[in-house]
């Protein structure tokens, strides 16, 4: 990080400090006077602040004194590493999952590629980025990548993310949970808009810098170096483009690229029971959110609707191959479903009132990650779900975002729907009338409509049949235990997998992927960390080789081999996060050589495809308010393997299809968390005997009359 800011207006940091320290300067003061008004409100913002009074409370979830997108402005921009160090971390993470000989060869093809084509691709990639200084590198690629795409959202893309239930039994009823969370996420998106949401800061040291002290600094700092001032008291102000389509936001199919949508002028929620759409406005003619119990209201008369032709249900469309969608979609038009459609995907979110209340997990989680092909609209860019016994989760579609804007819309919303009353302590107007609030959306199925409606059904059973999960939960081992003695809990994680993965394939490594976003600079989306690497195949080796009990290794040996494999993951994820992977580099490269319209032997050669070909495709998710999340595998023969370290234990939820087992997977993984826990136990145990040992001696050896320490506590 400090080699970026050396690169973006150091004297930025100069002007700042000087600040901060209590000498104004007349070139800030001048500064912070014309930024007052650029500030106060995001561009963007197209949501009127209610009138001032108590109803205001109400109508916003938070009021930040630092505006919402202060800091985006001076973010800094995501970097392109070097030439040499993006192949040498290419070189290092394909080592463990290829022979000898394999290695060889794509060693030779790698050193061919560095002194032939990629320095000619890396300066025009260096030129490109210096010419849209607005953006980051990677950004329009990466929106490419995905509405490029052609097949089905479900099961490759969209995941989901199923929150806490709230303790108060009574609002756990389903148009209750509905309405309260609806009402939340208004107040989300009344604060977002009007720039109150408190802006997206990673707090490096909290004491210092999440305070009030360190807000109202921020705030007096003009946007073109709040930054800079964030970086001063350890605090990472996150990218928050991606904000923009969190609401009112879907994804259009189009023929072979689709199209992101958004209208940030609409007031009304699509709601999807039994197949069936309906559409009601939750913001009144002043601007205001609708109470709370007439939100409930509306959603009753919903829950309550007896005729629905699941026939004529188009909602498994959303789930169709997407140029096969972009042609009925257009019939669909052409039928006179226009409006009806546009009504779908201008609505604030999709809430889905599912019909059954799922008892088991396992089909729960299956449930929230793909439905019945009735009650979910895969193109939204986020659906709330809440089931009959009010159990609420989110799926959302990738394209328009990496999931940074969805976690913290939904530990937001699950935190304020938990504090507050609003549906049941809500009266709302005794004339309200739900029947002429509330608009069905009845869409005129013509007969080829009507044939591919069933054909995509089909298909889509046969294959979300086909996917099964498996979930671990390991108590007793959690963050606590690990940071005590001094270990990374996502590296237990991840190697955790990779033991298991070799225990169960006969000594093999595993192309690896882990998501880490690099939110920390502008226009930034994810970069790779590749879990994968010599140390963890060398540890697996000792734990479960052929040889292993053979020449069983000692326990000082495997932790100190532990603590090796976790401090380099460590070193791994904080390169992916601060930009210094390689994954994203070479994908660059490939598409200035495609664009040239160049083949060349690195992206043609097995071992690029291999890597590439991701068996395990994990990602964490650590919150309060999250109860379980999860997503499909990213290639038939893989795991998506969900995880969380919690205090004192950890969870693992590993999505597969039928040529995996995942009840093997998860059961090696828990042989993995053994044999970990016994070895950091064991050593522990060794560790604690040497010292009492070493105290026992020191204390024979000392004079009687030598002085004692005082204790801390009785220190004066």
């Amino acid at each position: 990080m400090k080699r970026i800011i050396k690169q973006q207006r150091v004297s930025a940091v100069a002007i700042l400090k000087t600040s901060i320290n209590g000498t104004r300067l007349p070139a800030l003061d001048s500064l912070l006077a014309r930024s007052a008004s650029s500030t106060a409100t995001p561009k963007n913002s197209t949501q009127p602040l209610p009138a001032p009074g108590d109803n205001m409370n109400m109508q916003l979830l938070q009021r930040s004194i630092v505006p919402t997108m202060h800091f985006q402005r001076s973010l800094p921009r995501l970097p392109i590493p070097k030439l040499e160090k993006t192949l040498e971390r290419y070189l290092k993470a394909q080592k463990p999952l290829l022979t000898n000989d394999v290695f060889q060869q794509t060693s030779k093809i790698v050193a061919d590629f560095q002194t032939k084509d990629a320095p000619e691709l890396h300066q025009t990639l260096l030129a490109r980025d210096r010419a849209q200084k607005h953006t980051s590198y990677i950004s329009e690629w990466w929106f490419d990548m995905y509405l490029r795409s052609r097949v089905p959202l479900v099961l490759n893309f969209n995941p989901f993310i199923a929150m806490n239930d709230d303790p108060v039994k009574e609002k756990m009823q389903q148009a209750v949970r509905a309405a309260d969370l609806t009402f939340s996420a208004l107040r989300f998106r009344n604060s977002l808009q009007a720039g109150l949401l408190e802006p997206d800061v990673y707090h490096m040291d909290p004491k210092k810098s999440d305070n009030q002290k360190f807000r109202k600094v921020m705030s007096m700092l003009p946007q073109m170096v709040s930054w800079y001032g964030a970086y001063l008291y350890k605090a990472f102000p996150l990218d928050m483009s991606q904000y923009i389509r969190l609401y009112n936001s879907t994804r259009i199919p189009r023929q072979d690229k689709d199209e992101l949508y958004t209208d940030n002028n609409a007031k009304h929620i699509a709601v999807l029971f039994k197949g069936t759409f309906f559409a009601f406005d939750v913001y009144d003619s002043s601007g205001n959110i609708l109470p709370a119990a007439e939100i409930r209201k509306c959603l009753e008369h919903i829950l309550r609707t007896s005729h629905h032709n699941r026939q004529d249900s188009i909602a498994v469309l959303s789930a169709a191959e997407r140029n096969n969608w972009a042609q009925l979609r257009q019939q669909m038009v052409n039928d006179g479903n226009e409006a009806m459609l546009r009504k779908v995907d201008s609505a604030l979110f999709v809430l889905s009132l599912d019909e059954d209340g799922i008892q088991d997990v396992k089909q729960y989680c299956k449930s929230m990650l793909h439905g019945n092909g009735l009650n979910r609209w895969f193109d939204k860019s986020f659906s709330m779900i809440v089931d009959k016994a009010g159990r609420a989760a989110v799926n959302f579609e990738h394209a328009w975002g990496d999931g940074v804007a969805v976690l913290r819309f939904v530990n937001e919303v699950h935190k304020d729907a938990g504090n507050n009353n609003f549906t049941l302590s809500s009266t709302g107007s005794g004339s309200f009338d739900p029947t002429s609030h509330v608009e069905r959306l009845d869409f005129g199925i013509s007969g080829q409509v009507r044939v591919e409606v069933d054909r995509v059904m089909k298909e889509f059973h046969k294959k979300v049949d086909s996917l099964d999960l498996s979930i671990l939960e390991y108590p007793g081992f959690g963050k606590e235990e690990i940071k005590k003695f001094k270990f990374y809990p996502d590296g237990i994680m991840q190697l955790a997998f990779q033991t298991a993965y070799y225990r169960l394939n006969g000594g093999k490594t595993t192309a690896t992927y882990e998501s880490c976003s690099t939110a920390a600079f502008k226009h930034g989306r994810t970069e790779c960390i590749r879990s994968a690497t010599n140390l963890t195949k060398e540890f697996s080796e000792k734990i479960c080789g052929p040889s292993a009990k053979q020449n069983q290794a000692s326990t000082p040996e495997l932790r100190s081999l532990l603590k090796a494999c976790c401090d380099y993951h460590g070193q791994l994820t904080k390169e992916a996060a601060m930009g210094q992977g390689f994954d994203r580099h070479l994908f660059a490269l490939r598409k200035i050589a495609e664009e040239s319209g160049r083949s060349l032997p690195i992206f043609q050669d097995p071992s690029y495809a291999a890597i590439n070909h991701n068996i395990l495709s994990t990602s964490t998710l650590q919150s309060p308010a999250i109860a379980v999340g999860g997503f499909a595998p990213v290639v038939d023969d893989g795991f998506g393997v969900g995880y969380s370290s919690m205090d004192h234990s950890m969870g693992v939820v590993a999505f597969h299809y039928p040529s995996r087992n995942g009840h093997d997977f998860v059961e090696a993984v828990r042989a993995s968390f053994d044999d970990m826990l016994a070895i950091i136990q064991d050593s522990a145990t060794r560790v604690d005997g040497e010292r009492k040992a070493e105290k026992t001696e020191a204390s024979a050896k000392r004079p009687l009359d030598a002085p004692q320490k005082i204790p801390p506590s009785q220190a004066a």
